[in-house]
C-alpha cells in the first residue's frame, strides 16, 4: 500500500465513493423512502466513521435588504457504525427514510434532494446527490384545491425564511401566494397567501394572510402601513374536508 496512494485518498482522489440509489423519484410526503447506499472502496483501504442521508430543501433568505438562496435539512439519519472499507470493495447498505408530513412539495423554484454523504477519518467526505419530487399529503391537497374553487389562481410556491413570529420547525415556510380571479372575493382581494405550519396525516395547522384590496385615501393609508393585511391562524382536520370549502369561505369573509 503505497504512501502516496494513501495521501491522494485523503483529498478525495481514489478514494471512497457513494452511490445511492433510491426505489422511486417521486414521493408524497409522509411516505416511507426505501433504497440503498452503495459504497465503492478507492485504492486504499479507509475507515468510515458514519454514513448518514439528509432530505434537503432550498429557501430564500434575506440579509441587508439582499435575497439569498440558502438549504436547510428537514430530517437526517445514520445508517450505520464505524467500519472500514478495503481497496476496491462493495458494500452496500438498504434504508428505509420517512420524508416527513411537512416536507415542502416541489413547486416552483422548491427543491428537494437525497444528500448521501461518507464521514471518512482525515479526508474529504464523499457525497451523492438526487433530487426528488414531493407531492402534498391528501389533506394538504383537499386544501389546495379547495382555495383554488373558491376563485383563487395559484400565482406562486416559495420557501422563504420563516420570520419570529411564526413557531416553525424549520428556519424556512413555505408559501403559497393566490390571486383571487373570479367568485366573491375578485376585486375585493389583493391576494391571500397561505403557509403550513405543521402537518399530521389527520390536521394541519395554517396561516392565511387576507391581504384587502385598497378603497379611497383611508384603504391607501392603511396598505402603506401594511394595516390592511390579517394574519390567521386555522387549524384543520380531516373531519372538515366534507365542508371544507364553507369553512375556508367563513373564515377568508370575517377578514375582509
Amino acid at each position: 500500500m503505497s504512501f502516496f496512494n494513501k495521501v491522494l485518498a485523503s483529498f478525495g482522489v481514489g478514494g471512497a465513493r457513494v452511490d445511492t440509489k433510491l426505489e422511486r423519484s417521486e414521493y408524497t410526503a409522509g411516505e416511507m423512502m426505501r433504497g440503498k447506499v452503495e459504497i465503492y472502496g478507492g485504492n486504499v483501504p479507509q475507515e468510515i466513521d458514519s454514513i448518514y442521508l439528509k432530505v434537503n430543501t432550498t429557501y430564500t433568505r434575506e440579509t441587508d435588504d439582499r435575497k439569498y438562496t440558502d438549504y436547510a435539512s428537514v430530517t437526517k439519519q445514520k445508517l450505520n457504525e464505524p467500519f472500514t472499507i478495503g481497496a476496491g470493495e462493495m458494500k452496500v447498505i438498504p434504508f428505509e427514510l420517512e420524508l416527513p408530513m411537512d416536507t415542502p412539495i416541489t413547486y416552483g423554484t422548491t427543491r428537494v434532494w437525497v444528500e448521501t454523504g461518507l464521514d471518512i477519518k482525515n479526508a474529504v467526505d464523499p457525497e451523492d446527490k438526487d433530487y426528488i419530487e414531493v407531492r402534498p399529503t391528501l389533506l394538504a391537497t383537499k386544501i389546495l384545491e379547495q382555495i383554488e374553487s373558491l376563485g383563487f389562481r395559484l400565482r406562486k410556491v416559495e420557501c422563504e425564511q420563516a420570520s419570529l413570529k411564526i413557531s416553525s420547525h424549520y428556519p424556512f415556510v413555505q408559501e403559497f401566494e393566490f390571486a383571487p380571479t373570479a367568485g366573491a372575493f375578485r376585486g375585493r382581494l389583493d391576494e391571500l397567501e397561505l403557509m403550513f405550519i405543521s402537518q399530521t396525516e389527520q390536521s394541519a395547522r395554517l396561516l392565511i394572510e387576507v391581504d384587502r384590496k385598497a378603497r379611497g385615501l383611508g384603504g391607501f393609508l392603511a396598505e402603506a402601513l401594511e394595516m390592511d393585511e390579517s394574519h390567521i391562524n386555522v387549524h384543520i382536520t380531516a373531519q372538515d374536508v366534507p365542508r371544507l370549502k364553507e369553512k375556508l369561505t367563513e373564515i377568508i369573509s370575517a377578514h375582509m
